[in-house]
């Protein structure tokens, strides 16, 4: 089972199109969705239909608490990025209920948020550039679950994502290394703070 629990204003015809296209080659596959409004899941439907997938495959959860939310994520197999605007907390607590993500790197902040997510949970491979990158990618991990989800597993409380502590001690040690350089007059400049993970995404 796919999923996705962007709002669906995130969702938009290029990656709705390659998401279907996953649907129709994973057979048995359904997509996940948040139930936003009627006339939204309506016109989701009507457009899976349009890609020759029945409406059916496409499954809307209601809104739940954020502990109800993160207990039923845990069902699905794989979570995938939207594209122009990534999932932010939407990625975050997918990977913390121990679901991969795949998502597909754009070109500006809101389209790498996910991509950095992913790296920072030990999971590079799971960023792609190219929706043909994407929609293969889906299809090999629908085929993969097992071993992925335990790396998802492995990592999820050993890699920097969820390392709270280890991120409030190196946010202090740029707060103090900020105000240092005020103190001495030196201007702002980019800051190297060490033992810090560094993430290109």
């Amino acid at each position: 089972m796919f999923c996705s629990f962007n709002q669906t204003y995130k969702i938009e015809p290029v990656m709705f199109a390659a998401w279907m296209r996953i649907l129709a080659r994973v057979p048995g596959s359904v997509l996940w969705l948040l139930r936003s409004n009627r006339i939204a899941e309506a016109n989701l439907r009507r457009h899976a239909e349009a890609h020759d997938i029945a409406g059916d495959r496409l499954v809307f959860a209601p809104f739940a608490t954020k502990e109800d939310h993160l207990a039923r994520i845990g069902h699905a197999d794989l979570g995938l990025d939207t594209r122009v605007i990534n999932g932010h907390t939407t990625t975050a607590d997918t990977l913390w209920a121990g679901v991969p993500v795949l998502t597909l790197a754009g070109a500006f902040f809101p389209s790498r948020v996910a991509a950095s997510l992913v790296r920072a949970m030990g999971l590079p491979d799971l960023v792609v550039d190219s929706l043909d990158d994407f929609e293969a990618t889906a299809v090999r991990l629908a085929n993969d679950r097992a071993a992925l989800r335990a790396r998802v597993a492995r990592n999820r409380l050993a890699m920097p994502l969820f390392d709270t502590q280890a991120f409030t001690r190196d946010l202090e040690a740029a707060f103090r290394c900020i105000w240092d350089r005020h103190v001495e007059g030196i201007p702002p400049a980019p800051l190297d703070i060490p033992g810090a993970p560094i993430d290109g995404g």
